[in-house]
């Protein structure tokens, strides 16, 4: 394909990275694929100052990758906690392919944090890119890019 071709204006990655590149708001997501949902909970966890934490919820919240759900403890007064909507667990695989190139690229032999395994079976999980008819690809030397514009 031409370089000249593509309008690099409507990059979908450039959008992406607008709404959710920033290390914080990554590490949130993260953090809600684990099940921690309460800001002092993500806080601890994440040890981000308040304001960062803040700023990274209200976004993740507005572009409704995330949503705001009303929560309240015996004697204390209402606070939220942080759910991710359909929008936000769309996000998993990006997250798992970062977790894997991390795992392959700054983890040193046999020091992986953490493994994903299927819930039904047990084995282990990785992710794949698969063509429409069903072809494992062995990555982008067997890709073709083609401009929709």
């Amino acid at each position: 394909m031409s370089e000249a071709l593509w309008d690099r204006s409507r990059c979908s990655v450039a959008g992406t990275l607008a709404v959710v590149g920033e290390k914080w708001s990554l590490l949130v997501l993260r953090e809600a694929f684990l099940g921690v949902r309460r800001f002092a909970d993500l806080q601890r966890v994440l040890g981000a100052p308040k304001a960062v934490l803040t700023d990274r919820l209200h976004t993740l919240v507005d572009h409704g990758i995330l949503r705001r759900v009303p929560y309240q403890a015996e004697g204390a007064r209402q606070r939220h906690e942080y759910r991710l909507t359909e929008k936000g667990l769309d996000l998993y695989p990006t997250l798992v392919a970062l977790m894997q190139w991390g795992d392959r690229h700054l983890a040193g032999p046999g020091d992986v944090p953490l493994e994903l395994r299927h819930r039904d079976c047990g084995e282990p999980v990785h992710l794949a890119l698969v063509c429409a008819a069903g072809h494992e690809l062995a990555g982008a030397r067997e890709v073709r890019p083609v401009s929709r514009g």
